[in-house]
């Protein structure tokens, strides 16, 4: 039986979602209020702008953990702030700047955090309620494969806008000087998603085994999701 199949959907969260929707979303009009570069808030909040439809569509047919849409709320913030502000000029980063002594504003290393912590419960929750893999192992180092090909594919990204935009792309590269920014930024969500495997991973599997399988799926595949090595 696959690990979504359990118990019935819990439906009283709903209120709660429409509720984060609706701040987000006023997050997002301040957020494009005057921005300190409006190119950059674009690329910064075009995942938000993104992700929302999608989860909104796909609520009915694939609702994801509570935890998950909790770290997605998060992470959305994190980037609406990067985008109003870029990410070397956000206020919070300049303090924890100040108080740990540092030279350069360190918020951008937080939204790399969280571009590995979130993605790898997104890809955690999918590939086990899809029962695609077998065997704890194969999950986690599957899941921290997803979170580098994100990580390298937006360093890509950045690289394009730099070679299209120039200088023009100075505030959406945020490397504040630093050669090694791209490999630190790799890092940094690598060690998100290690984290989030060894912190969150019980927590999931316990509201995943809340949810009640998607319509369209008529039965599980072979072998069952999270079987012990």
């Amino acid at each position: 039986m696959p690990i979504h199949a359990q118990l019935p959907f819990p439906r009283d969260r709903a209120p709660w979602l429409i509720s984060a929707s609706l701040v987000l979303m006023t997050f997002l009009l301040l957020s494009g209020w005057r921005p300190f570069d409006r190119l950059t808030w674009w690329l910064e909040v075009a995942p938000v702008l993104i992700a929302l439809p999608v989860l909104w569509l796909s609520y009915r047919r694939f609702p994801l953990s509570t935890l998950l849409y909790a770290c997605i709320f998060l992470h959305a913030c994190i980037l609406l702030a990067g985008g109003a502000y870029t990410y070397a000029r956000v206020p919070l980063g300049h303090w924890v700047a100040e108080w740990l002594g540092l030279a350069r504003n360190p918020y951008d290393k937080l939204g790399h955090f969280a571009q590995g912590f979130v993605p790898a419960l997104v890809a955690r929750e999918v590939l086990l309620r899809g029962a695609w893999v077998r065997g704890r192992r194969m999950l986690g180092f599957l899941v921290l494969c997803v979170v580098l090909a994100i990580s390298a594919s937006y360093e890509l990204i950045e690289w394009g806008a730099a070679v299209a935009l120039g200088q023009g792309a100075d505030e959406f590269l945020g490397t504040q000087g630093d050669p090694f920014d791209t490999q630190s930024d790799m890092g940094f969500a690598l060690l998100g998603g290690f984290i989030a495997l060894v912190t969150c991973a019980s927590w999931q599997d316990r509201q995943i085994s809340r949810l009640a399988p998607p319509p369209a799926q008529s039965g599980p595949r072979t072998g069952t999701a999270g079987a012990p090595d």
